[in-house]
């Protein structure tokens, strides 16, 4: 089997649903059903995979890499990728890794759980709340989830003051009971410096925020310092009870390789859309299991990196949830999965994983624009 070629794909807009602020420094969020795109690689073999988008000034050189190679040989390929076109963050390089990966699927006729080497049926996704919003906004937003069967919820916590961070999840911790599980992420390693603007946490305030958490039986608290603070988050980590996590944003085998061993995080959160593919992120989720780590994959950008994470999360047993990015109803995980003919849902609080070879999905060719 061969590559022969290497396209993107627009999709139309069909509707926008709004915009929200989220909770970490930058600008409003638009949530939209269709938009944005997909990278499609195609075979000799009649074979075609699909990916998250990729800039299209990638294209050019990402065929001169991988036109005329076998897909099946994917470690040389996303070692030639990393060196000569480079990760970055969503636009980039996992599209193609992704897209080689459901190759692989569809040319074994197995999905990629099974190639992955199987596991569950479904998964538990956890709703990833956006908006930082007010105590009892959250607490009924909790309130609203659970009746819908969902079991876990992140909260965000980014007030000025702590007491207001603690007031949000003890409204929803009264509001649910023990019935679901909360996980809080303070957003603090969006930057790569030691600075980004908002609200900035001390040391001394996430080590008595997480100690506060541990009293409301929270799962765990994420991103609680700066990215690369790796001693500090290490002695937080030492000194809590609390699971500690983090790493959406670090890059590259090396880094997640330290952090491991250093009980930076109990708690990997490997990102494929920032470390170009599934390829790395596999390795990282060993490594992690190898020292008795739990590894849950940052959110994968909404659609197709979500598909593949639910893949992954599928076939390890150190995966306790699934993060979906989901704060109804401007921004419902269920508008960006509509560009799939068969998107999975989540019933009863399980999301389950498509079984068809590959990633399993296909986008909705009456959303894909005209060439």
């Amino acid at each position: 089997m061969k590559i022969t070629e290497i396209r993107t794909r627009r999709l139309k807009v069909i509707e926008t649903m709004g915009e929200i602020v989220p909770a970490w420094p930058g600008a409003a969020m638009t949530f939209r059903r269709g938009g944005g795109g997909f990278v499609e690689i195609s075979t000799d073999e009649g074979i075609t995979g699909i990916g998250p988008w990729v800039e299209p000034g990638a294209i050019q050189a990402a065929k001169a890499m991988l036109v005329g190679e076998n897909p099946f040989a994917i470690e040389v390929l996303a070692r030639r990728m990393a060196h000569g076109l480079r990760p970055r963050n969503y636009g980039g390089i996992a599209g193609f890794d992704i897209a080689l990966w459901d190759i692989i699927g569809k040319a074994s006729g197995q999905s990629l759980r099974d190639v992955f080497g199987g596991g569950d049926d479904a998964v538990t996704p956890y709703a990833s709340l956006v908006r930082l919003s007010e105590p009892a906004e959250r607490a009924d937003m909790a309130t609203s989830l659970e009746e819908a069967g969902w079991r876990a919820i992140k909260l965000r916590l980014h007030h000025e003051e702590m007491a207001d961070d603690i007031a949000t999840v003890a409204a929803v911790r009264d509001a649910v009971g023990e019935s679901m599980t909360l996980l809080v992420d303070a957003n603090q390693a969006q930057s790569s410096t030691p600075w980004q603007p908002g609200v900035q946490w001390s040391y001394s305030r996430a080590l008595k925020t997480a100690r506060e958490l541990e009293q409301l039986g929270v799962f765990w608290l994420e991103e609680p310092r700066p990215r690369y603070a790796f001693e500090e988050i290490a002695r937080l980590n030492a000194a809590v009870d609390i699971h500690i996590a983090g790493a959406e944003n670090n890059v590259g085998l090396h880094e997640f390789t330290r952090m491991i061993r250093d009980d930076v995080y109990d708690i990997v959160q490997p990102e494929c859309m920032v470390l170009g593919g599934l390829t790395t992120l596999r390795k990282i989720a060993t490594l992690a299991e190898a020292f008795g780590k739990l590894c849950v994959p940052h959110h994968g950008g909404g659609d197709i990196g979500v598909i593949a994470h639910l893949h992954l999360v599928a076939s390890w047993t150190h995966a306790p949830f699934l993060e979906l990015l989901h704060d109804p109803p401007i921004g419902d995980y269920r508008h960006r999965f509509e560009m799939f003919v068969n998107p999975p849902t989540v019933e009863d609080g399980r999301l389950s994983v498509p079984s068809s070879p590959g990633l399993g999905v296909e986008i909705n060719p009456d959303w894909i624009e005209d060439d």
